[in-house]
């Protein structure tokens, strides 16, 4: 998420930092890590704050993060308790250090770069760690569905 929008479009709202996390049920420190880049918010929360800002979850720029799963999902329609179960099978399935590239990334919608930092790995390797699991996923995802 590009922090600096965020920041632009709170104070087009007129909102401060803790006026914010108050509409969003988050505290003000991570409103403050959102807009620095240190952290994104998950999906849930990024439509709250576009609902709030009066902004598409787009222009926030998480978007691209969710079109990135969207290609793993099977034809059809699934529950949404078969995907949860599904997936969970999934994660059950890969190393730790996947598991938790995967869920920072498609769950708390960090960048390749805060993913790396935290994980002593350079961008392009989260970003084949990353691609690499898609596949997987897909794979899974056709077979199990």
């Amino acid at each position: 998420m590009d922090g600096s929008k965020l920041r632009a479009l709170r104070r087009r709202a007129g909102l401060s930092q803790q006026e914010l996390a108050d509409a969003v049920y988050v505290s003000r420190e991570l409103v403050s890590k959102w807009e620095t880049g240190a952290r994104s918010p998950n999906r849930e929360t990024l439509d709250r704050l576009a609902a709030v800002l009066g902004a598409e979850a787009q222009a926030l720029g998480g978007d691209d993060v969710f079109a990135e799963l969207d290609a793993c999902m099977p034809d059809g329609t699934l529950s949404a308790e078969r995907l949860t179960a599904l997936l969970d099978g999934f994660l059950a399935t890969l190393g730790v250090r996947d598991r938790c590239v995967f869920i920072r990334r498609y769950y708390f919608a960090e960048d390749a770069p805060v993913i790396g930092a935290h994980y002593g790995l350079g961008d392009n390797h989260v970003r084949t760690i990353l691609a690499r699991t898609r596949r997987k996923l897909k794979k899974y995802l056709e077979a199990n569905a």
